[in-house]
């Protein structure tokens, strides 16, 4: 066979192959192009029912690529790719790759809970296992929390979905806790009387509920008294308001010769809700 017979076959088959080509190309093009418009549509139907940003983002991500790997698969078909064996190699490279690498499949499917459970958001202040701070990322496979004292904690979201989440953010109302020891030489009840006026005078303690002061535990020489107060902490600082309640009652002992022996401390509260 002459080259001339051999290039006239291949031109055959190469016009015979040319509309399934063609076929391919287009159907290939429209999946990219019209993957952003239906992920963009899709996203726009969900954010009537789901605020999150980054759940947005994820399901924009799963729409699009969903949208990409099926017109690709259409494409590849009209080229005759044995895309039935293709996909079975896949699902086997898929079972290895996925047993090396369980661990970024667990942070990543609780990534996603998270997304959907919403916890916490973005500026929320949270501990989780050993760590506090606000919420500075929520990524699929991390979350970025910042401490109180400047750290950036990046903790896996497998830890975060797998221990208990305190959300100090969630709720208006955050209750403060301050012990007062009392000489016993001391009018208990006056003493307790002056320090709730001083207490509710302060900018940024709650009246309802209001504060409460209480005698406590009977110590080697005072009388332990607990002070607890309500804080709107979506409208003052709550460090600024407890510091505040500290002086105010310092400075009504000092004015009325109340003798503290010992002094003031803060004692952190755990529950934030309010009861």
């Amino acid at each position: 066979m002459d080259f001339q017979t051999i290039f006239q076959n291949w031109l055959a088959s190469f016009f015979d192959y040319l509309p399934k080509l063609i076929a391919g190309l287009v159907i290939f093009i429209v999946t990219v192009v019209g993957s952003s418009f239906f992920a963009k549509w899709v996203v726009g139907l969900v954010s009537k029912k789901i605020e999150s940003k980054e759940l947005h983002r994820l399901i924009f991500l799963i729409s699009r690529w969903s949208v990409l790997i099926v017109g690709t698969i259409m494409a590849l078909d009209q080229v005759n790719f044995d895309v039935t064996g293709f996909i079975a190699g896949l699902g086997v490279a898929g079972f290895t790759i996925g047993f090396a690498l369980q661990d970024i499949a667990k942070n990543f499917i609780s990534g996603l809970l998270l997304l959907y459970r919403q916890p916490f958001n973005l500026a929320d202040m949270i501990q989780v296992a050993d760590f506090q701070g606000v919420v500075k990322e929520i990524n699929i496979r991390d979350t970025v929390v910042q401490t109180v004292d400047g750290e950036l904690v990046i903790i896996p979201n497998q830890t975060v979905f797998s221990n208990p989440i305190v959300n100090f953010s969630d709720t208006n109302l955050r209750r403060r806790r301050v012990e007062i020891g009392l000489g016993y030489d001391e009018d208990a009840d006056a003493a307790m009387s002056l320090f709730l006026d001083a207490i509710s005078a302060v900018p940024g303690v709650e009246k309802d509920p209001e504060p409460t002061i209480q005698a406590e535990a009977l110590g080697d020489s005072t009388l332990t008294i607990s002070v607890l107060f309500w804080v709107d902490q979506q409208k003052n600082n709550l460090l600024t308001v407890h510091s505040e309640v500290v002086k105010a009652i310092k400075t009504a002992s000092e004015t009325h010769h109340i003798n503290l022996p010992y002094p003031i401390q803060k004692v952190l509260i755990q529950q934030t809700d309010q009861e």
